[in-house]
């Protein structure tokens, strides 16, 4: 196996590593062996991964009315009615709003960009939406923004927003295996909350002393 990509635990990967370089240099007689130099994983090939959309809502609509938040978005997008809950393609993205999906997509000739992180459709839609025009600027510690995984199906985020917990719902087209790797190989950082993998392990206690 030529590479490795870790999918899920880039926290936890670092920990072990920064732990094992601590433990290194304050040990005796280094041989490579230790406990401390090995962490627990599971590898599966990138055939047998899949990836599902990582949604969003937004809790509010920045002051705007549904109608208003409906005309900014036709500045930048070509937005159609009676969509699907779920986007067909990349470039596609299906929204929740005021009891009915609307479709969202870049118009022909509009720029898109070129960087391998920038023209992830979960970055244009930060870009373009989130932040230019709901003001969300950073989805890590904005608590008007929350991340809904594609298991859980489009129904939750019709639920969200019916129920009143949400203002608006944003429905993606999963990243791809590809662009994952695209990035990763670029040295890049995936945006935040963009992949729900599966298969998911199951959850337990396991401890590796070290």
């Amino acid at each position: 196996m030529p590479n490795l990509y870790i999918a899920d635990g880039h926290h936890r990967a670092a920990s072990a590593s920064r732990a094992r370089a601590q433990l290194k240099e304050h040990g005796f007689s280094f041989i490579g062996t230790e406990e401390y130099n090995f962490f627990q994983c599971v590898i599966f090939p990138d055939k047998q991964l899949q990836i599902l959309p990582y949604n969003r809502i937004v809790r509010d609509l920045n002051g705007m009315s549904p109608s208003d938040l409906l005309a900014r978005l036709r500045e930048v997008f070509t937005v159609s009615e009676n969509a699907t809950p779920s986007p067909k393609e990349r470039g596609q993205w299906s929204m929740y709003l005021d009891g009915r999906w609307c479709g969202l997509a870049l118009p022909d000739g509009a720029s898109r960009p070129e960087g391998v992180v920038e023209s992830l459709d979960v970055s244009i839609l930060q870009d373009r939406v989130l932040d230019s025009i709901l003001g969300i600027k950073d989805v890590r510690t904005d608590k008007r923004i929350d991340f809904v995984g594609g298991i859980r199906g489009t129904d939750e985020l019709e639920k969200l927003v019916d129920e009143g917990k949400a203002a608006v719902a944003f429905s993606l087209y999963p990243t791809t295996i590809d662009d994952l790797l695209r990035v990763s190989d670029a040295g890049q950082i995936m945006p935040p909350k963009s992949t729900w993998f599966e298969p998911k392990l199951r959850d337990g206690l396991l401890i590796h002393e070290i």
